[in-house]
């Protein structure tokens, strides 16, 4: 089960409907304390009385930017504040994140990657965990679309065949295998295959997600099974009929 402490999120948009959804998916995926506001002077009133742990703010509000209401923030806090947009220019996203915030998305999006981004905004604050839905007992043997664990987790097979993998690339492979269809942020991948903290070690990471890509896929720059997702981690495809992220 995920264990939150109960995070407090604030969404500051002029888009009723847009923010009813946004509650909607929050909700849906165990948020229960969020607070709206359509204006900046309602959004900033609504900070000071309700102390949210994330904002997610729009950038174009009836009396000013989203942007304004950022640096007003940012006076006083270091929550994680995230920008909703349609404006796709560079120069806006630049801006957004050098007045101190943390993430940009761009309308239309989908609202489970938006959910997603706030778990990962305030799993980065320290406010929220995944780890505890992230199984770390042993695999006991599983098997996956074609891919086959051993009880000890020492050889993974695909399709009846023995693959060469590392102790590293075994690791990750029996972390994805015990949460296929999962996103697993990269910070719960290195400290789960590394036993460290992350610390930014996205090179490390990524080489050896390459690699391990190389063994497993049947075309490594097309993967089928170990999937990106932007922003957040990756996800392994349990059946390779799925559509990579």
């Amino acid at each position: 089960m995920i264990r939150m402490e109960k995070p407090r999120i604030l969404i500051v948009d002029d888009e009723q409907d847009l923010c009813q959804l946004m509650k909607t998916t929050l909700n849906k995926e165990g948020f229960s304390e969020i607070e709206t506001a359509g204006t900046l002077e309602e959004g900033w009133n609504t900070f000071q009385t309700f102390e949210p742990n994330l904002a997610i703010l729009d950038v174009m509000l009836p009396d000013g930017e989203g942007f304004d209401l950022c640096r007003q923030i940012r006076e006083v806090s270091r929550i994680p504040i995230l920008f909703l947009s349609a404006k796709s220019d560079e120069v806006d996203k630049i801006l957004g994140l050098a007045i101190g915030g943390d993430d940009y998305i761009t309308k239309p999006f989908s609202p489970k990657e938006m959910a997603y981004r706030v778990k990962a905004q305030l799993r980065r604050a320290g406010v929220y965990t995944l780890d505890a839905a992230i199984e770390k007992v042993p695999a006991q043997g599983k098997t996956v679309g074609p891919f086959d664990i051993n009880a000890d987790e020492t050889e993974v097979k695909k399709d009846n065949h023995v693959l060469e993998l590392t102790a590293k690339e075994v690791g990750l492979m029996a972390t994805f295998m015990r949460n296929p269809n999962q996103i697993i942020s990269k910070e719960t991948l290195f400290r789960n295959v590394w036993g460290e903290e992350f610390y930014g070690a996205d090179n490390t990471l990524m080489v050896h997600i390459r690699r391990l890509r190389e063994k497993v896929e049947d075309n490594p720059s097309k993967p089928s099974y170990i999937q990106t997702v932007k922003g957040l981690g990756y996800r392994f495809a349990a059946t390779k009929a799925q559509a990579p992220v």
